[in-house]
């Protein structure tokens, strides 16, 4: 975005200094393009807040939900570690959210007694939890990896 915004520059700069006649025909049209180039800035700025502000309410989500617990970040716990669930689901096009919802069937861990272990953890800390705080959960996950 800061290259569009510096091309955007650059080329009002050179517009407007093209000569006397075209002076006032080229501040009308170079305007826009440095005002969309500003608005394309803060589009990217809101979007990166967003994803950012995603990640943190995953992690927080996380931890109180008690994930935490059973899933470390690089090291099998209870459960696989953050990065091979990351992993796994990447490798498989899997869809973590779809897992949590109990939409879909493990596909990391498979083993029955891990699987019934999971099913009480999924129906007893994260069944009450809306999309948007399961896509954050997901979010959080996928920036360990």
């Amino acid at each position: 975005m800061k290259k569009v915004l510096f091309a955007s520059v650059i080329f009002a700069l050179l517009i407007t200094s093209c000569g006397k006649d075209k002076k006032a025909e080229t501040k009308t049209t170079a305007e826009p393009v440095v005002e969309q180039a500003a608005k394309e800035v803060k589009e990217v700025k809101s979007d990166a807040a967003v994803a950012q502000d995603q990640v943190a309410m995953g992690e927080k989500l996380f931890t109180s939900k008690t994930c935490a617990s059973c899933h470390a970040i690089d090291t099998k716990l209870v459960g696989p570690s953050v990065k091979d669930i990351v992993k796994k689901y990447e490798e498989t096009n899997g869809n973590i959210v779809a897992f949590l919802k109990e939409k879909s069937p493990a596909i990391v861990d498979t083993d029955p007694g891990q699987v019934a272990i999971m099913k009480g953890n999924l129906d007893g800390f994260v069944k009450d939890l809306t999309g948007d705080e399961l896509q954050a959960i997901a979010a959080y996950m996928r920036s360990k990896k």
